[in-house]
């Protein structure tokens, strides 16, 4: 019930007021996790985690949780505002590679071109539902991977 007022009301809340609403999240606050910058069009957002005394697991380096978190509903929540309420989309799952131990801040940005939107829409009004991957990297301040998930996206035109 919270989630669907917020989507309603969320649409005229400016992108820097919710940048900071997204940072009192509590699963976002618990684990130092900060949006940065939410585009006008919502087709970009960097997302940023420094490295604290709470967010560092067992050998000092970033909890690979959060390095995931960092990364689970940004590209559901583009979606939702760029296709409407038309569209259902749903995070279906996702895969993660760690590839190198994250020892600074790292940073996430989330892209969508006005192409791969446009497959999207397509390939959902065309069938029943489209399922896809889209990759995302974890880069450290020295522009290092830290990471890389394949996110499983679920996108489907609602029935009338």
């Amino acid at each position: 019930m919270a989630a669907h007022l917020a989507r309603k009301y969320l649409t005229n809340i400016p992108k820097s007021v919710m940048s900071r609403l997204f940072g009192v999240w509590a699963p976002y606050l618990g684990a130092g996790i900060r949006v940065r910058k939410i585009s006008d069009d919502f087709k970009y957002i960097r997302v940023e985690l420094p490295l604290t005394w709470y967010n560092r697991n067992y050998v000092g380096v970033h909890f690979g949780g959060s390095l995931y978190a960092m990364t689970d509903p940004f590209y559901m929540f583009q979606l939702l505002e760029i296709l409407g309420s038309e569209y259902i989309v749903w995070d279906k799952g996702a895969t993660i590679d760690f590839v190198k131990p994250g020892k600074s801040t790292v940073h996430v940005e989330f892209k969508w071109t006005d192409e791969e939107i446009a497959e999207v829409k397509k390939k959902a009004d065309e069938n029943e539902k489209y399922i896809f991957d889209k990759p995302v990297t974890v880069y450290d301040i020295d522009k290092n991977v830290i990471a890389k998930i394949d996110k499983r996206l679920y996108v489907r035109k609602k029935r009338n």
